[in-house]
């Protein structure tokens, strides 16, 4: 069965953490799996203060945990902190491999669940845009879904994203993977659905690295449910 039906391709048996404090708002965490270990930052929210939920950060083809635009994620991770939305930047076990990084995504999600937080949202960068749209559509603790940059193979299970929220965003000059490929996801995903296209911006987005970061702290913590006044 493929990953962008309703069941992951094949498990993934985490059999342990280790996880250590390298200051007071980040964790280096190391989950240990029957296929590898996968390296984390955790970004809890500071104590005392409501948990809103939180969100998952992938990269591109080549992983790693920064993400695109000098550093993007962990300074997004850091301005969602002092929102109540916690942050697990995630490097993957096997770049480049498309279902297993799906269930490296889905394995961070299963993390925050048993950190008692289950409103999450998943933002992926280029391959990784195709990696949180597979990995949204299996689990329900997903509430949103930020492909950026992204490609269009593996992305197929846009529809399935619904009715939960979809924000793309892609650059107007992208060298990599033209705008075209975020105009298509969009196109055959459903309501509701946005479409954030930067002009000028290549692929990695460094041109409006501060527009995006705008937008990101903004948007996820509005569609988190548990997020003060989004309580119904």
């Amino acid at each position: 069965m493929p990953p962008t039906e309703t069941q992951p391709p094949h498990d993934l048996h985490w059999e342990g953490i280790r996880r250590e404090s390298t200051n007071k708002d980040e964790q280096r965490i190391l989950f240990q799996t029957d296929r590898g270990e996968i390296v984390a930052r955790f970004h809890p929210v500071p104590r005392g203060e409501a948990i809103a939920g939180a969100a998952v950060w992938v990269g591109g083809a080549g992983g790693g945990l920064d993400g695109p635009a000098r550093g993007l994620y962990p300074e997004a991770c850091r301005r969602l902190q002092h929102q109540g939305v916690a942050g697990l930047r995630l490097d993957y076990r096997f770049p480049g491999n498309l279902k297993e990084c799906v269930l490296d995504t889905l394995l961070g999600v299963e993390f925050l669940s048993r950190e008692g937080i289950n409103e999450v949202a998943l933002v992926g960068h280029s391959f990784g845009g195709a990696v949180v749209i597979s990995a949204g559509a299996l689990s329900d603790h997903v509430e949103a879904v930020v492909p950026m940059s992204t490609q269009t193979y593996g992305a197929e299970a846009a529809p399935q994203i619904a009715p939960r929220p979809l924000l793309l965003i892609h650059g107007t000059k992208d060298e990599v993977l033209p705008d075209s490929c975020s105009r298509r996801v969009f196109e055959e995903a459903r309501e509701p659905k946005k479409l954030m296209l930067y002009r000028g911006a290549r692929h990695g987005l460094d041109e409006v690295r501060e527009e995006v970061l705008d937008l990101l702290v903004t948007w996820i913590p509005k569609h988190l449910k548990q997020f003060p006044g989004n309580l119904v």
